[in-house]
């Protein structure tokens, strides 16, 4: 993500800038634009199979969601490291909360890696990681979402398509409008599927002849290994697993698409992360590199593909995939990512957030999510602390500077 602007040089253009935005959105929602929008796209949802009436009754009284437009348009405020990326989703409470859903859902996930040959471990870590196992479906409303997407901004016609789809399952039956509620984007339910996704993946898995990724786990859970399954998953086949490279090793052929036969890694002096062989094998597998050669490294199969066509970001697939080993019982990483300074998983984030409280920094609540008020908090304090960069980054360095500075000190004035 975009690093924040610390500096007073940038800050004058930037307001103006937003002030700009905000008088010309100020503008679009007062005036009859977003409803003369939403009365044009009524004859282009027919032809999607959405009824006038449907359309009539699901869009009645939408207003548009201006923020949605900044977010469609906003640079990430920095590009998160995958250490810190994966200490979040792949820690100890998303691990154990994953093996207690393993527990609860044992039958319907058995049921469903027979029928759509993917295990119940990786498809209770696709939960995990898109819903934190339904806790957090998103909290835009959808219908507002998509209908302001489609009118402004960026890419409209995809949107369009999504709005159209959300009201075909609408006027279907499988969605119920009250509390509909998702990810500003558009995705939804327990894995976050988009609608033109839902419409055409989702299955009735629990027989009560809706399509309910929302209220059902078992619907939502057996759509996953569908999308999966139609995506490439091969039932004998795992992800890919961790392996260490020779002293010197040449990273020219390295990447998730350039795939190449285990015992040709092998003849290169690829091993298994502790060591031994790489087992004896014609399987095409691609050598992932996230952090580079000075961090771990993986061999990545057919499946591990699968995962990424879901989210494309090789970021999220590997949390996935190692989530997935981790709630089979695995270990965590043997290889060690390049940095003196690891993230902090959420525990430990929350630690943080309540040493930024008793600070007197006001972040709002305590949650183990570093937004935008934590980490300006967090520049304060490794600007008086003398940590550099001021980054508002949540790493180990801040953490344990606060821990050993003892009891809270007056902010400066």
């Amino acid at each position: 993500m975009e690093r924040t602007d610390t500096t007073g040089a940038g800050m004058p253009a930037r307001l103006a800038g937003a002030a700009l935005w905000l008088s010309s959105a100020a503008a679009w929602a007062g005036d009859a634009a977003f409803a003369d929008c939403l009365s044009g796209l009524r004859g282009q949802a027919a032809a999607s199979g959405v009824s006038a009436a449907a359309f009539d009754r699901f869009t009645a009284g939408l207003q548009p969601q201006m923020e949605v437009l900044q977010l469609l348009d906003a640079q990430p405020e920095f590009r998160t490291p995958i250490w810190d990326y994966l200490a979040v989703l792949v820690d100890a409470q998303r691990i154990a909360d994953g093996q207690a859903k393993l527990r609860e859902h044992a039958d319907t996930l058995a049921r469903v890696a027979a029928q759509y040959g993917v295990d119940a471990e990786t498809v209770v870590a696709v939960w995990g990681v898109e819903s934190d196992y339904g806790t957090t479906f998103g909290k835009r409303p959808l219908l507002q979402s998509l209908a302001t997407l489609s009118c402004r901004g960026r890419r409209q016609a995809y949107f369009r398509g999504e709005l159209f789809a959300t009201l075909a399952l609408l006027q279907s039956g499988d969605l119920q409008a009250d509390g509909l509620l998702g990810s500003w984007a558009g995705a939804f339910g327990h894995t976050q599927f988009m609608p033109s996704t839902y419409r055409d993946i989702a299955v009735d898995f629990d027989g009560d002849g809706r399509r309910d990724l929302v209220g059902s786990v078992p619907d939502a859970l057996a759509s996953t290994a569908n999308y999966l399954a139609r995506n490439g998953w091969r039932p004998s086949e795992g992800w890919g697993y961790e392996v260490k490279l020779p002293a010197g090793f040449d990273a020219a052929d390295a990447g998730r698409k350039n795939k190449r036969p285990v015992a040709d890694w092998s003849s290169r002096g690829v091993t298994r992360a502790d060591g031994t062989p790489l087992p004896a094998s014609d399987a095409a597998a691609g050598l992932l590199l996230p952090a580079g050669v000075a961090g771990p490294a993986f061999l990545v199969f057919r499946n591990f593909d699968a995962i990424y066509s879901y989210n494309a970001a090789e970021s999220y697939a590997l949390a996935i995939a190692l989530l997935s080993d981790r709630l089979r019982g695995a270990g965590p990483l043997l290889g060690a990512w390049p940095t003196d300074d690891p993230g902090l998983d959420r525990a430990a984030r929350k630690h943080l957030q309540i040493l930024l409280l008793a600070r007197g920094h006001d972040i709002g609540e305590v949650d183990g999510a570093i937004g935008p008020l934590s980490r300006r908090a967090i520049v304060v304090e490794q600007q008086r602390l003398g940590l550099q960069p001021a980054d508002g980054r949540a790493g180990h360095r801040i953490l344990d500077a606060l821990v050993r500075e003892g009891p809270p000190v007056a902010l400066p004035r």
